[in-house]
């Protein structure tokens, strides 16, 4: 399994929030390409970003650090957050990042994700599912459909996703250890990739994720708060 660190960008900062909740933040740095570097050293192959102030406004604003983290490091980023159109995602794309995390979209406009898949390829365009009891959350958290977060994916599977971030708010940032039984579920969908994302706390819940055949698992508050070391590449070894 591999572990991808997060990096949740907010005015220019480095943050995590605790249930999404943009009152409730924490700056762990201010200068994230300091810290995106940081990550590569630790042995990170790869790196999540999210555009915080991007997914509440629905645009890029933090377009010119993503892009300078982007080129800077060696390794691929995906980048989510206010992502809402085409012209974005290939902004983007233009910019560097190596896959876009589509959320609000998949529920709103499901033709321009379609669009997106057969213009950039799967490999390039991931759908983020973002649950809150069981029901897919939109627009940076900030609203909640009456979409099932399965029916989603398989919705978002039939027009060509093959990944998806999924992430339990109510276990985002809380170290309360991640959804297993939502992300078993969830992974047993044919012929998708699940990346599980929110609450993982210790290498048991890394190992937990491990056994319900999680191939990849982002890890955001642990990695800083040192509830897991930042070694990653020893990290990986103990898995």
């Amino acid at each position: 399994m591999l572990i991808i660190p997060a990096i949740d960008l907010k005015e220019g900062c480095c943050v995590r929030l605790l249930k999404g909740d943009f009152s409730r933040e924490t700056i762990y740095s201010k200068n994230p390409l300091e810290m995106a570097g940081y990550w590569q050293k630790q042995g990170a192959q790869y790196l999540h970003i999210v555009d915080l102030d991007g997914a509440r406004d629905g645009k890029p604003q933090n377009l010119s650090i993503i892009k300078e983290i982007a080129f800077s490091l060696d390794i691929p980023v995906q980048l989510g957050g206010g992502i809402r159109s085409l012209e974005i995602i290939d902004l983007y794309l233009k910019a560097g990042v190596d896959r876009v995390i589509l959320g609000t979209l998949a529920l709103e406009a499901p033709e321009v994700v379609k669009e997106a898949v057969k213009k950039y390829g799967p490999e390039r365009v991931v759908v983020g599912v973002d649950g809150r009891r069981g029901k897919v959350a939109v627009k940076g958290w900030l609203e909640d459909s009456d979409i099932d977060v399965a029916h989603l994916i398989k919705e978002m599977k039939e027009i060509g996703v093959k990944t998806f971030v999924y992430t339990d708010i109510s276990k985002d940032g809380t170290l309360e250890g991640p959804d297993i039984a939502g992300l078993a579920c969830l992974n047993k969908i044919d012929q998708i990739d699940v990346i599980a994302s929110g609450g993982v706390s210790s290498l048991q819940d890394l190992k937990k994720l491990k056994e319900i055949d999680i191939k990849y698992s982002i890890v955001g508050k642990a990695l800083y708060t040192g509830d897991l070391s930042p070694d990653l590449k020893k990290l990986q070894e103990e898995l």
